[in-house]
């Protein structure tokens, strides 16, 4: 990681006592993080890519590529794409947790962006209607609704309104980290009747 923190701020044209000015880290501190001899905290981490105008995912490395294919059309990003991210787990690398928001939205949705990278997910909608594009599938969950998938596949989110905002959790694991159930209620699944068929978005789909 120190090279790319030393890559990032060199693009920016600034010495470590300029990045220790914007962030109160010491530029002795800055340069051990630099020639890898002090792993920076997640808070660290945080004010540098603020710093820098740049992503946890490309300091760390982990940065997704925009999926290509023959029947999806990436869709550019307009500013109501944009969401706010809420780590939930203090450091950097192994199975991690963030709470997404998605703002609301007054047209109707389009094609989600869709990224691929290694790494698998879990993905629990706490609240709205949240448009998943997995591959050439296209799922609504709502709240209390679950997804896990292998982010090798293409994938992205929509706010799938209109209407009001979309919060949900991820749980990621960039190695392929996976949730291990320890424990299942006798009296769930075989009495429970099945869920309701996956809804589709309001708006037209063209692929």
């Amino acid at each position: 990681m120190g090279p790319r923190l030393r890559t990032a701020r060199e693009r920016r044209g600034t010495t470590l006592t300029d990045v220790s000015r914007a962030t109160g880290i010491s530029p002795s501190t800055l340069s051990r993080i630099e020639t890898g001899r002090r792993k920076p905290t997640l808070e660290v981490l945080l004010r540098l890519a603020k710093a820098y105008d740049v992503s946890l995912d490309e300091l760390a490395g982990t940065a997704p590529v925009a999926a290509t294919g023959p029947h999806r059309t990436p869709v550019p990003r307009r500013p109501g794409d944009d969401k706010a991210v809420l780590p939930l787990t203090r450091y950097v690398g192994g199975l991690h947790a963030h709470k997404h928001v998605l703002p609301a939205v007054d047209a109707p949705p389009t094609l989600p962006h869709q990224v691929s990278h290694d790494g698998y997910a879990w993905l629990c909608v706490l609240y709205g209607r949240l448009w998943l594009a997995l591959g050439e599938r296209d799922l609504v969950l709502s709240a209390g609704e679950v997804a896990e998938f292998d982010t090798r596949t293409a994938h992205g989110v929509a706010n799938a309104g209109p209407g009001g905002p979309v919060e949900y959790l991820i749980m990621f694991g960039p190695q392929g980290e996976r949730l291990r159930p320890r424990c299942h209620h006798p009296g769930g699944t075989p009495a429970d009747p099945p869920p309701p068929p996956v809804q589709q978005p309001e708006s037209a789909m063209t692929k």
